[in-house]
């Protein structure tokens, strides 16, 4: 009982420093809206760390983690404007962090889930392995003739999942158009492929 009250007693004596931080981080955050880099230089150095205390809750892996940060660093850029500096800004920083580390943990399920153990993996022959590197190789220059427009989209929305808001956000496209872009993109490698039939 006597650590709890201690406990309660550090948190309160925190809290005016806890504040005082997170009045600042509006202040760079509104100053970096007006167009000032330097406030929102300094503004990225000293979230840092709570990013990654936010993220490293969720994730334990240590590359996945930093790939988190990394991701809610894009989202934080890309949704700046969006911040009303008349609200706390910690919150709003948690909870992009929060969103990016749940992504990564889902990300790295599905490709967990899709990954085959070389020892349960059906033995191929060179042929096989063969065949496979070339359709990697016709994949990969389909994509690299799309549009810009639609390799981003494609990118963004296909392969690494963004939710289709963040999508749009970080490519510059609008919801509709990044849709657009997709279904154009994936309809124009599946013409070219004959939809997935050899």
């Amino acid at each position: 009982m006597l650590t709890a009250t201690f406990d309660r007693m550090d948190m309160t004596a925190d809290r005016p420093a806890a504040d005082a931080r997170d009045m600042r981080w509006s202040a760079l955050m509104a100053a970096a809206q007006g167009g000032d880099a330097r406030a929102y230089d300094a503004l990225l150095r000293e979230c840092m760390p709570q990013i990654r205390a936010v993220v490293r809750v969720r994730v334990r892996n240590a590359a996945d983690a930093e790939d988190a940060v990394q991701d809610t660093l894009l989202t934080l850029h890309a949704l700046r404007h969006t911040y009303d500096p008349s609200r706390p800004f910690k919150p709003w920083l948690n909870a992009i962090a929060e969103r990016r580390a749940i992504d990564r943990l889902r990300r790295a399920g599905k490709h967990n889930r899709r990954e085959t153990a070389m020892d349960d993996a059906p033995e191929q022959g060179t042929e096989a392995v063969g065949t496979a590197r070339l359709e990697a190789a016709e994949l990969r220059a389909a994509v690299a003739e799309l549009p810009e427009s639609q390799r981003t989209a494609l990118r963004l929305a296909k392969l690494e999942e963004r939710p289709l808001k963040e999508a749009a956000a970080i490519s510059g496209l609008s919801v509709g158009a990044l849709k657009i872009a997709t279904h154009r993109a994936i309809a124009a490698l599946r013409g070219r492929f004959g939809d997935g039939q050899r």
